[in-house]
């Protein structure tokens, strides 16, 4: 199929850790016997300077080059050689679109070749779990008990389950956030749980709740009663701040139902005090979708109109600087057209400078260059919609070798 490309199963020793096994990406659409130049390499470059030259390489063509040869095999296979990668720049993030509404299962975008690669992913059974990326790794966390979490490379397939995180058991609402420390490896996960009180739809009993890896270990940061507000499902971690939007309960009188919490996990704000850092949305939002973007919040929103807020007539990029929002983009009429039936929300993810936006009714996907200003189409999905209540939902991570959890 055009544009697609599959994993075989194949095992590369040694490479993050003794254990982890790899699959090579495949073209599954090159013609059979096509005569291809043969350039060796091998007297010519000293493993140095070969490690240099495949450290700059797309993730893909680094599974490639490790089979040209025994010798390009072992580099990349050594440790030597992750070490060279944690010292380039980030890879561009690839964008996962789960192709079932139950299972699973689905495909990876490579932005760089403009290839789509089918990828199982570890742990994760269904598609509606909540996830959260960072540097290389991607949180899951079920969707029933919310008490299962998993830290995993998509890429290696190395994972790690975490213990159940404290607080309440079975929270209304659950926002879900990872950050990783590219210097030492180390990961924080940190989850923002929302229960109302009962009988009361006005309050809310909202917890902050953070896992270190370096300790093994959770605690609760932070234990607050919200009136008015109630915490959502969408949260990011920025340059060592958690952002997290909460939505008007209906009795504030406010005129946007989102707002904007920012929370220091380094100085830790007093219990009581949470609504003091609240920032309000650029204007009436449909949806909010936050994300981490070279360590600047950005968000991705459904702009409502005017006379009918619930209604999306467009699409606005903000970041925010200090506690102003700054529009960086809007999604041009002819792209907003292209979806087709877009609803009031949609899928969005994105870092470094990408950002990926997402109908829930449609296998399409649009890239959003920040640096650039440019918008433009995926390579088209290899699945097609089968059937009208098909949904399909996505998230996107960095590709990297060397970051295990």
């Amino acid at each position: 199929m055009e544009g697609e490309t599959s994993w075989v199963s194949h095992c590369i020793d040694n490479f993050a850790n003794d254990s982890v096994e790899f699959d090579p990406f495949l073209e599954l659409n090159e013609e059979s016997g096509e005569e291809v130049a043969e350039v060796s390499v091998d007297l010519i470059l000293p493993d140095d300077l070969l490690e240099r030259i495949l450290a700059c390489l797309p993730v893909a063509s680094i599974f490639r080059a490790g089979c040209v040869s025994k010798r390009w095999h072992e580099i990349v296979s050594s440790e030597r050689f992750l070490w060279n990668l944690s010292h380039f720049t980030s890879q561009k993030p690839w964008y996962f679109m789960f192709t079932s509404s139950d299972e699973p299962i689905g495909h990876a975008y490579d932005p760089v070749l403009r290839k789509w690669y089918s990828i199982d992913l570890p742990c994760i059974e269904k598609s509606n779990w909540f996830i959260a990326s960072s540097c290389g790794l991607v949180c899951f966390m079920d969707n029933d008990s919310r008490s299962r979490l998993y830290v995993c490379n998509p890429i290696t397939k190395c994972f790690k389950g975490l213990d159940e995180p404290p607080g309440p058991k079975f929270s209304d609402y659950s926002a879900l956030a990872i950050s990783v420390n590219r210097a030492s490896h180390n990961f924080n996960v940190l989850i923002v749980k929302s229960k109302q009180i009962p009988d009361n739809f006005f309050q809310w009993d909202l917890s902050i709740h953070v896992y270190d890896s370096e300790t093994m270990t959770w605690a609760t940061m932070l234990t607050e009663v919200l009136t008015g507000w109630r915490a959502g499902d969408d949260s990011v971690i920025c340059d060592g701040v958690l952002y997290f939007l909460i939505y008007s309960t209906g009795s504030g009188g406010t005129e946007n139902r989102h707002g904007l919490i920012m929370y220091n996990l380094a100085s830790r704000l007093p219990n009581g005090l949470l609504l003091r850092s609240f920032i309000p949305v650029p204007c009436s939002l449909t949806c909010g979708r936050l994300m981490n973007l070279k360590e600047k919040l950005i968000m991705v929103g459904g702009i409502g109109k005017q006379d009918r807020p619930d209604i999306i007539k467009g699409i606005g990029i903000w970041s925010l600087n200090g506690k102003e929002w700054q529009e960086i983009g809007r999604m041009p009429h002819k792209f907003f057209q292209g979806f087709g039936e877009l609803d009031d929300v949609f899928a969005s993810s994105g870092t470094d400078d990408l950002i990926y936006i997402q109908s829930y009714g449609a296998p399409i996907l649009l890239v959003f260059d920040v640096s650039q200003k440019h918008w433009k189409w995926s390579q088209k999905c290899p699945v097609s919609k089968k059937f009208p209540l098909q949904l399909f939902t996505g998230f996107c991570f960095e590709p990297r070798l060397e970051f295990a959890p």
